[in-house]
């Protein structure tokens, strides 16, 4: 059955080869990047792929809450329903680390930014729907007074932290839904797979990308994530597994949720 889903991050890395599968598989598949002309040779590519035309592009720069919000507005105004959201677009290092609000950019492409669209996009998924939000085995406690912009962190402590919080939001999230929302699911990809970011941060190739796409693609229609809800898949075991333990205390969970907030309302 043709499915519709939003992928963030899909003009590179796993996110373009999780793009390919579901072209080829035939559904619908709304593509987001940062950079118009990326989007537009990647739907070149992705068209060539199969005979769909259910493809569709949309650019925001997840650093700019601004634009999170516009990228919800953009996909409400023309669909109803989602089947699926794969937050997946992410940043390990960059030039400049920190926002025009302050904050570590580190923290708000990868944890806040998806968060924010999550929760516009609730009423589009539905209990039918899931959201699946792209993680990593690289998980270390948050540090709240970095996470508010008040002190600094290394490229790969800010990382970590953010992929720590990312798994927080979405077990408190999860939890406080219950029932009444779609399926929120914590995968890692696989670890030192061939992404862009991979190449760049440690200088090698990496493994084959393809297991993390293979993963996001299983975890976006199989009927084993719809059941998941709540739940940390680790693709390097290749199966469900326990989280940090930080991802399992209530009310650190909460203190996350309320940081972001509070990150959101100023």
């Amino acid at each position: 059955m043709k499915k519709k889903i939003l992928l963030t991050g899909a003009t590179d890395g796993i996110g373009l080869e999780t793009a390919r599968t579901l072209v080829e598989q035939g559904h619908h598949v709304l593509i987001h990047g940062r950079n118009r002309e990326k989007l537009d040779n990647v739907t070149k590519e992705l068209t060539k792929l199969a005979n769909n035309d259910g493809i569709e592009t949309y650019v925001a720069d997840l650093s700019r809450m601004s634009d999170v919000d516009a990228l919800a507005k953009a996909v409400a105004a023309e669909h109803t329903k989602l089947d699926a959201l794969i937050n997946n677009a992410g940043i390990y290092s960059t030039q400049n680390t920190i926002t025009e609000d302050g904050f570590d950019v580190r923290f708000v492409v990868n944890t806040i930014a998806p968060y924010l669209l999550t929760q516009r996009l609730l009423p589009l998924l539905e209990k039918s729907g899931r959201v699946i939000n792209v993680s990593s085995a690289a998980q270390s406690p948050v540090d709240l007074k970095a996470f508010a912009g008040q002190s600094r962190l290394s490229h790969e402590a800010a990382y970590a932290q953010s992929k720590l919080a990312l798994n927080m939001w979405s077990f408190a999230l999860a939890r406080s839904l219950a029932e009444k929302g779609p399926p929120i699911v914590a995968v890692n990809p696989g670890s030192l797979l061939g992404s862009k970011m991979v190449k760049e941060t440690y200088g090698i190739d990496g493994g084959d990308i393809g297991i993390g796409a293979d993963i996001l693609v299983r975890a976006a229609l199989s009927e084993e994530f719809g059941l998941a809800n709540g739940r940390y898949f680790d693709n390097d075991s290749g199966k469900f597994a326990t989280p940090h333990p930080d991802a399992l205390n209530a009310q650190k969970s909460r203190d996350i949720v309320q940081a972001i907030e509070l990150i959101l309302a100023g």
